[in-house]
């Protein structure tokens, strides 16, 4: 058995054993058909964000700090943790400080309330840092090179401080919801491991935005995403920017994909063409969530992209942190 693999099932047993002795019943959800929002009774801060959801993730290095919140609305009843690995202890009476272990791989922690019961789990990766990667590969594995100067010196340019170590024990890990680890892998061929760089925000994005289309009516189980995380080397290959927000794992392509699921974009005018208008609905729906306080965090890109050869009609996202439009 690998290090991967027996990480993996200590995991899958800690989380089990978790639920099984903890039953969590659903708080109320907000009407929308078959569309569960999985939203909690309370929010967990973490890092520099704020997750309604059920299930949330955190990426963060060997041995770093990590401090989570609960943020309960209304009364604060009584709120409890239990990691699967790493050094967790109180820092208050609804926050708590994790403490990274030095091994690569994911580790939950599950936060618990007891009135009414609910729980988020945070599934937390730690990466293998930057200063592992020698000569554009981390563990045959080709990242390229990174530029040494930030765009405008805009600290979202830097190059990543650690890569998510993505193997197939750990690929259908969720980071949300009704987000995997594996939506996000760049296409670029390669075996096992494999390595992602993603950004928080951009998660807590996606959901918001996939939360918004089904309340307009538009069910979707999740976002199709036909570019994510993308390395260097793969970025320069396919004649991208060289500052691409994908590259520094900001920013993601997506599309609908649920009647059929064929990779395409779906018919969402119900006008019997794939096309740049059905990229149009996505795109107005994200673009009408300017403005709203809630919003504010996630201001970033939208592009409307065509129909091509390679490709159905997407939108472009990413979390940039000021606004950004184009496209036809």
């Amino acid at each position: 058995m690998t290090r991967q693999t027996a990480i993996a099932a200590l995991t899958t047993g800690l989380l089990f054993a978790f639920s099984a002795a903890y039953r969590v019943e659903p708080a109320p959800q907000p009407d929308s058909g078959a569309f569960s929002f999985e939203r909690a009774s309370f929010t967990l801060r973490y890092k520099d964000e704020s997750s309604p959801y059920r299930i949330a993730a955190a990426f963060v290095l060997p041995g770093e700090q990590l401090i989570l919140e609960a943020v309960p609305a209304g009364d604060d009843s009584t709120f409890s943790a239990q990691a699967a690995a790493g050094s967790l202890s109180s820092n208050g009476p609804l926050s708590w400080r994790w403490l990274a272990p030095d091994s690569t791989g994911v580790y939950p922690i599950i936060i618990r309330r007891q009135q009414p019961s609910d729980s988020v789990t945070i599934n937390i990766f730690v990466m293998v840092p930057l200063n592992q990667v020698e000569d554009g590969h981390l563990n045959g594995y080709q990242i390229g090179q990174y530029p040494a100067e930030p765009l405008r010196g805009l600290s979202i340019y830097r190059p990543p401080q650690g890569f998510i170590e993505v193997t197939p024990e750990n690929r259908n890990t969720l980071l949300a919801p009704h987000f995997r680890l594996e939506q996000f892998l760049c296409k670029q061929e390669s075996g096992w491991p494999k390595y992602v760089v993603l950004r928080e925000r951009l998660i807590l994005k996606l959901e918001a935005i996939l939360e918004e289309l089904n309340r307009r009516g538009y069910h979707a189980e999740t976002l199709a995403v036909l570019s994510g995380y993308r390395t260097p080397y793969y970025n320069r290959l396919i004649g991208n920017v060289r500052y691409s927000r994908h590259v520094y794992g900001g920013a993601a392509d997506i599309y609908v994909d649920e009647d059929p699921v064929d990779e395409m974009m779906d018919d969402l005018n119900r006008d019997g063409r794939i096309d740049y208008r059905d990229a149009a609905i996505l795109y107005d729906i994200v673009d009408e969530l300017y403005g709203r306080a809630w919003y504010a965090p996630f201001v970033g890109g939208l592009g409307r992209y065509r129909r091509t050869s390679n490709h159905g009609p997407f939108v472009h996202v990413d979390v940039r942190g000021f606004r950004a439009r184009w496209g036809t």
